[in-house]
């Protein structure tokens, strides 16, 4: 029966990120990009001032309905920043060669524009609700296309990849890590870890959001931190590492041989799952945010595909790569990282991997919950069926401690690839009203305004909740 799953999970896997996937997410990206005249790139100084008035907000006034968008920017960056980040990366240059590198990098600047694209719409179609505000895909499929079955069917494909499959591969890395690194039996991690999910999903979004604004800064300026260490320490290795990334990338002696294509599936598979640009899990995030203008939140959501991939991806991956560790045969995942480290910095490099891996898959575990949280109040307010979606969160953070990795990351995969084409259909046919209010914002700007956004900015918006004069 293991077996029948497995293989039909390949196939299908093999279907989507083979074919279907990869050309659509470069093809509408491609298009994002330039329809929008480089949005991710030309906005780059204001995300960031963007994001510290957000952190400002926060730390002094907070937000009376919905959280900071500083709050909501964490939210998401914890989702996003997990075990796609430590082991995920290792995970694409075992099977991928060093080349993969490059293709997460590409994909992540693609996939930046499709990422505001999804969260500007995210906050034009959000709802009201007793904690402020909530919305996502399915909100503006069925507000803006007028397809609830279509929102239905993506808020029970993410509830379930993120609420349970998802926090299941995060779980099942915090086990293997922890036993690599103090010998603890992965039972006992699976109990304590579930014991405190259980009391941060239980306290709302809210709590979520304040252990994210706590969680995400400081789990990455470590990692960061490190990572600048060994590239300082390794500076004369640098140039011959970024000339290893460029030749395996573009290795056609070995087109023959598959490598090209293992390295341009294993970057862009694993940089998505990374990033989750074009996915549709960070406008979940997005849609809780008090701005004054949807934008806002767009631009603060596609610098946290940059924060992901480009910065905190690559710190794995350069640590990889200097430590040569990744042409040990069979030397993959976690532990592939934990042994790179350890080569740099000593034996203190495989406990310091699994503290950050125990604060990045905790992070996403919180952020993933409350993905599933919000689709499943889409579909239904009900607080029974809410306790019994925790109740079945915390059991698969125990499943997850103590089952076999490579059917759960490839179930993972199946999930995500599904939910990345529902969600690529629906804001492929939307996109211009996320360039709308894209120059709604720049025209404000000109004028030396702090824009501001009202259902009547966009004409012929209809169904909009939350945006009165």
């Amino acid at each position: 029966m293991i077996k029948m799953l497995q293989s039909f999970i390949s196939f299908a896997n093999n279907i989507l990120w083979s074919y279907v996937l990869i050309a659509l997410l470069i093809i509408i990206g491609l298009y994002f990009t330039f329809k929008s005249k480089f949005v991710q790139f030309r906005f780059i100084k204001e995300m960031f001032t963007l994001l510290g008035e957000g952190a400002s907000k926060s730390l002094t006034s907070g937000e009376k309905k919905g959280v900071s968008s500083f709050q909501a920017f964490c939210i998401s960056t914890a989702s996003r920043v997990g075990t796609g980040n430590l082991a995920g990366v290792a995970i694409a240059i075992a099977m991928g060669g060093p080349g993969a590198v490059f293709w997460m990098w590409l994909i992540a600047l693609i996939g930046a524009a499709s990422s505001f694209v999804e969260s500007t719409l995210a906050q034009i179609y959000k709802v009201k609700d007793e904690n402020g505000y909530r919305g996502g895909p399915a909100y503006y499929m069925e507000k803006a296309l007028k397809k609830r079955w279509m929102g239905v069917l993506f808020s029970i494909l993410i509830t379930v990849c993120f609420g349970l499959v998802f926090n299941s591969v995060q779980a099942n890395t915090i086990s293997l890590a922890f036993e690599s690194a103090f010998g603890i039996n992965k039972l006992t991690v699976g109990i304590a870890l579930a014991f405190v999910t259980a009391i941060i999903i239980f306290g709302g979004v809210k709590r979520i959001a304040k252990v994210a604004e706590v969680l995400v800064p400081v789990m990455a300026i470590a990692y960061i931190a490190v990572a600048l260490f060994i590239l300082i320490k390794n500076i004369s290795e640098v140039p011959s590492m970024f000339s290893l990334i460029l030749s395996h990338a573009f290795d056609f002696k070995g087109v023959l041989g598959g490598s090209i294509g293992a390295a341009v599936m294993m970057g862009i598979k694993r940089g998505l799952f990374s990033n989750e640009a074009g996915m549709g899990s960070a406008p979940n995030a997005a849609a809780t945010a008090e701005v004054t203008h949807p934008v806002k939140q767009g631009f603060i959501q596609t610098l946290g595909v940059f924060t992901d991939t480009i910065i905190i991806c690559s710190c794995t991956a350069f640590i990889i790569l200097l430590s040569g560790a990744h042409t040990t045969p069979n030397l993959t995942g976690i532990e592939l990282t934990q042994r790179a480290l350890s080569s740099h910095v000593g034996s203190w490099g495989n406990v310091f991997i699994a503290v950050c891996i125990l604060l990045f898959a905790y992070s996403s575990i919180i952020g993933n919950y409350y993905y599933g949280e919000t689709n499943i109040e889409f579909i239904k307010t009900s607080k029974a069926w809410l306790f019994i979606y925790r109740v079945f969160v915390v059991g698969m953070v125990i499943f997850g401690s103590l089952t076999q990795v490579q059917i759960v990351w490839d179930m993972a995969d199946l999930f995500m690839g599904l939910m990345a084409l529902i969600n690529l259909i629906a804001i492929f046919q939307l996109g211009n009203i996320a360039f709308a209010a894209l120059k709604d914002y720049v025209s404000q700007k000109k004028q030396g305004k702090d824009p501001v956004f009202t259902k009547h900015s966009i004409e012929g918006l209809t169904d909009i909740e939350c945006w009165e004069d």
